[in-house]
């Protein structure tokens, strides 16, 4: 596995959710295995066959969580340049040319993109065409619309 750029309060938060599903969700999935052997035999068991199923999808969700972990590398928006320029961990306010409309976003990796929090991920196709680029630039790209040009209005360090 490739190197994974996180802030942080991302690492805090897999950390505390690998801790969550080691204590709580196993817990949780050995008391069903548990309430299902106790109805009998184990062949045609429904309910101990979906427990077990559940288990199993927990370990291997555990397991990718500590495997990204183990990978991290951990970035601060303090040690991003400070020069206008777009960069991972910086937030850019741009202007939609095509309904003429305002948004911001804040560049992030893509394992903590989160477009409800406007989070775009450097990886996705608007944040590949920011990156660089500096206040004033007008940049295009592709979207389910067609084309869509956005002019950079401000970009500001990311605060953690």
């Amino acid at each position: 596995m490739s190197v994974v750029y996180m802030t942080r309060q991302r690492v805090k938060e897999l950390e505390e959710e690998i801790r969550e599903l080691k204590t709580k969700a196993r817990a949780e999935v050995a008391q069903k295995i548990a309430d299902a052997r106790s109805h009998g035999d184990l062949s045609e068991n429904a309910d101990y066959d979906a427990a077990k199923h559940e288990q199993e999808l927990l370990e291997i969700k555990i397991h990718k969580l500590e495997s990204t972990l183990g990978n991290v590398k951990v970035i601060e928006a303090k040690d991003m340049p400070d020069d206008n320029c777009v960069y991972i961990l910086t937030t850019v306010k741009l202007l939609n040319k095509k309904v003429n409309k305002q948004v911001e976003f804040t560049l992030v990796s893509a394992e903590e993109a989160d477009f409800e929090k406007n989070k775009l991920s450097v990886t996705s196709p608007l944040g590949k065409a920011l990156l660089g680029k500096t206040i004033g630039d007008v940049i295009e790209t592709k979207a389910p619309a067609g084309m869509i040009s956005y002019e950079i209005l401000e970009v500001k360090r990311a605060i953690e």
